[in-house]
Formats: structure tokens, sequence, C-alpha cells
């Protein structure tokens, strides 16, 4: 969609731009001396990141609105495109989370996480499209995870989402495949990753929270959505354990159930009580820049080897191709100088 020769720097969203994930793509984009759109509501994240697209060579504009506010959200399209032009590229990142068993969530508490992390993507897909599909031209990433597939225990409104948008995501792509549209919408399952989440999201469960699995860095998920904002596959699944995920819950389903009642509670809890001051960013941003990593550095893997076989699959096929090719050359010319 956007190939190698384009010259013209994309003009781009991405919502949750203040810190983790988003942060992590807004400065991949920075390299590109894109024109980025940042949307999230920390304003003290928004404007260090719209400083490192600048200090980058890219042009930034900050915008401060909640995602689940569908409003806010198209008048931040608005202003992307009365201060920049087109949109080439909008990414949904943003989301919330609480770590809970069902039983103890309030429904507001569950509201929430929906309307954010769901919703969310909504909203920003909508006025993405709005946008988009009149030019006949763009690309839309939903951020999805192994969770969109798999539920884990303490986290079901934050897998509930994420299965939404996986549902949304086969409905949403049938529609412009029908009416032949060249507007692409793609998502990426994201593994765990190390970012500043498992120190904000509520917490109902008094120790602090922990990846289920050793993380991945922030950066390998920012270039895998650069990746596949660029291309027309369907869904980009990044690293090995998502891939278990995916597969297990299909073969495997309830003896999977099983093992994750036996393993994923405590998986997901370190030995750590909450500090006393913790603050976590449901309804409300937690004030400062909180980067794009959380504090999983000493254990979290920079290179996944899943991914590096999904962004060269053609070359490799061609090189498979070609050696089966030669392989069985040699033995037909093996076969025929034994007769």
């Amino acid at each position: 969609m956007f190939g190698k020769n384009e010259k013209k720097p994309p003009i781009v969203v991405v919502t949750g731009a203040s810190a983790g994930v988003g942060r992590a793509v807004v400065r991949r984009y920075a390299q590109d001396k894109a024109k980025i759109v940042l949307i999230a509501r920390g304003k003290d994240g928004l404007h260090a990141a719209a400083r490192e697209v600048e200090e980058a060579g890219g042009e930034a504009l900050a915008i401060s609105a909640d995602v689940a506010d569908a409003d806010a959200v198209e008048a931040a399209a608005a202003s992307a495109e009365g201060r920049f032009g087109p949109i080439d590229i909008w990414v949904n990142v943003a989301f919330a989370g609480v770590f809970s068993r069902f039983a103890d969530m309030s429904l507001a508490d569950y509201k929430r996480v929906t309307e954010v992390t769901y919703l969310g993507q909504i909203h920003g897909t909508m006025a993405a499209l709005k946008r988009m599909i009149p030019r006949d031209h763009g690309a839309i990433v939903l951020v999805g995870s192994a969770l969109s597939y798999r539920g884990i225990p303490l986290q079901s409104a934050y897998c509930g989402a994420k299965h939404a948008i996986q549902g949304f995501h086969d409905s949403l792509r049938s529609e412009l495949l029908h009416d032949k549209s060249r507007v692409h919408v793609t998502m990426v399952a994201l593994p765990g990753v190390n970012t500043p989440q498992f120190d904000w999201v509520r917490n109902n469960l008094g120790r602090r929270a922990k990846p289920a699995s050793p993380p991945y860095q922030p950066e390998l998920i920012a270039e895998a959505i650069h990746f596949a904002a660029r291309t027309r596959r369907k869904t980009i699944q990044i690293a090995w354990p998502t891939v278990e995920a995916i597969w297990g819950d299909r073969f495997a389903s309830s003896l999977l159930d099983r093992y994750l009642a036996r393993t994923a509670v405590s998986g997901q809890l370190s030995d750590e009580p909450l500090p006393p001051d913790y603050r976590d960013n449901l309804y409300e941003p937690v004030p400062g820049d909180h980067g794009a990593h959380g504090r999983f550095d000493a254990k979290a893997r920079q290179i996944n080897s899943k991914f590096w076989f999904t962004r060269h699959r053609h070359a490799l096929t061609v090189l498979l191709g070609a050696a089966l090719t030669v392989t069985g050359t040699a033995y037909t010319r093996s076969r025929t100088s034994k007769k």
C-alpha cells in the first residue's frame, strides 16, 4: 500500500501515543519523518512524544482526547486533516485493563475497559473510514492480542474487548473486500509487551502485576505495526507465544482452561505488594512521562524469529521453491543416468 519507493512521508494518527506501544509506534514513524497526530489523555507524555517526533525531523500534532468519547475522536481526526491533510494510516493502540477476578469487578470498571479497549478502536476506525473510503486510500491498524483468541484469568474485561476487536475485524474486512475498496484494515496480534501498563492498570489483587511469560520490547511491536500498515495482509501474529495460544485454543481449548487455571493466576502476580501510593489510569491518566518501556527490561526479548519469518515469507517461499526445483532436477537426472 505504501511501498518502498514512496517518497512522501505518510500522515499517521496514533492513539494511545503517550506511552507503551503507542509511544514506540510514534518513534518508529518519526524515523520516516512522518507527520504524526498523537492522541492520548496524558498531556505530559503527549508533549514529550511530540518533542521526540520533531527532534527526529518529523512533524507532530498532540491532541489530548479520550478514545472512549466518539465525538472527541472525530474532532481529533478533523484537526489532523486540517493541519496535515489526508490521513494515510490510522493506528489504534489505546487500551485500558483491570487485573481482577470477574466476581470482584464493578460493572462500571468493566464498562470502562470495554469503552476504551474495544469501542476506542471502533471510534478510531469509524473516523478514519469516513475520510479514507471516499478517497479509496488508506490503512487502518487494529491492535489485537493473543488474548483476542484465548482468554486468561484475571483479565476478563480486556480479553472480552480484544475478542470483540477480532470479530469486528473479520466483518469489516469482508465488507471492504465486497466493495472492492483499496482501503486496507489489518490486525496485529501482540504477545506480552514490556510497557508501563503493569504499573498503572487498575489492580484489585493487592500484588503487583507482571507478564505471564517473558515479554517483548515495544520496539519490536512498533516495527510489526509499521510493517502491517504497508502490506495487504489480514493479520500479523507476533511471536511464537501468540501462535501457541491461538492454536492451543483451537485444538485443546478445554485442556488449556485447566492448564491456565493452575498456572495463569500466580503467573501474572509478583510477590511484591502494591505500593501505598499506587495509582491506576482507568479513569484518569497517571501524571508524568512514562515512555515506552516498563520495568522488565532485564528479561524482555528484543528479537523474534516468528516476526522475521512473517516479514520475509515471500522470499522464503521463492527460495524454498527454487531449492525444491533444483533437488527435483538433480533427482530426475540421477534416475535418468542410471537407466
